[in-house]
């Protein structure tokens, strides 16, 4: 019996011992957590109040009424369409750009392997300096790429300076900076596939085009709507490149959710109403995020054959 003893007390020792090891392990996460949520619980305060320090003593709580006066607001509709606008442009170029890009440089091969890697160059560029750099080049006056416009035909053609075509330019330096994002997460996508469906299609004499929308997208669709979650939740918050490059014009063509809160904050020194804009424009990235995780949930789910 007492060699029994001797011998499970240490089991008890060691099995009592890690008992704190999982709560440490996620106390960074929790640091994480409550260092988000603070910023966020003060936004929810500020955007009930009467918050301007132009005039600190008009200071009150006014509950829903700035969210009353932003719906109220013509312009706040026009900041939700061109951010939604800007939305659905950038995800979708990116996403055709990006998946023509992978498809190109799937077959390993030395080349392939150089181009992968020039590919991250535009990553490596600040957006704010990349958007610079774009501003210059389509200076109607001396930018080479209005120069190669003008030589197209295209006379007068202002770029970022004309509302028509202010929402073009975006979205082009835009998509020069992010798409190769959205090509290295398609191409480790079409690496990672399993081997076997394509062997078996091209033993078969199956067309490429039926191998293509049959068994690439299908299978890769996870990760075509991982790569969309990300590149939304960056384009809808988008601030850098459209306030280097235009400042919300011309007019308010451009005024995105992060472009008018800005503004409001430091320009008229609102703060009530610019924390409003940013819980709607938060409402907004959380109902479109639950609607991305629920599809890709369900594509998993499938996967596994439980759906």
């Amino acid at each position: 019996m007492a060699t029994i003893a001797a011998d499970t007390a240490p089991r008890t020792r060691r099995s009592t011992g890690p008992g704190l090891l999982p709560y440490l392990l996620s106390l960074p996460a929790l640091l994480v957590t409550i260092g988000i949520l603070i910023p966020f619980a003060t936004a929810v305060y500020y955007s009930l109040q009467r918050y301007n320090l132009a005039f600190p003593a008009g200071r009150r709580m006014i509950w829903l009424d700035n969210f009353v006066a932003l719906f109220g607001d013509g312009r706040f509709w026009g900041t939700i369409q061109a951010s939604l606008t800007y939305t659905v442009l950038t995800v979708g170029v990116q996403l055709l750009l990006g998946l023509g890009i992978a498809l190109l440089l799937v077959r390993r091969s030395l080349i392939n392997n150089l181009m992968s890697v020039l590919l991250i160059l535009p990553l490596m560029v600040a957006p704010a300096i990349a958007s610079l750099m774009w501003k210059l080049m389509t200076n109607p006056n001396f930018g080479i790429l209005s120069y190669f416009v003008t030589s197209l035909g295209f006379t007068d053609f202002r770029w970022a300076s004309d509302p028509a075509s202010a929402m073009f330019t975006v979205v082009l330096v835009d998509t020069w900076v992010y798409t190769p994002f959205i090509a290295i997460l398609l191409l480790a996508g079409l690496r990672a596939l399993p081997r076997q469906p394509f062997e078996a299609a091209e033993l078969d004499g199956v067309p490429r085009s039926f191998v293509f929308f049959r068994i690439t997208l299908p299978m890769l669709l996870p990760y075509i709507l991982t790569a969309s979650l990300f590149r939304m939740l960056d384009s809808i918050q988008q601030f850098d490149i459209v306030y280097a490059m235009t400042q919300g014009g011309p007019g308010d063509r451009l005024m995105l959710f992060q472009i008018r809160a800005y503004l409001e904050a430091f320009t008229f020194t609102n703060i009530g109403r610019s924390a409003a804009i940013l819980m709607v424009l938060w409402a907004i990235t959380f109902a479109l995020s639950n609607v991305f995780i629920k599809q890709w949930l369900r594509l998993r789910a499938r996967a596994h054959g439980r759906a």
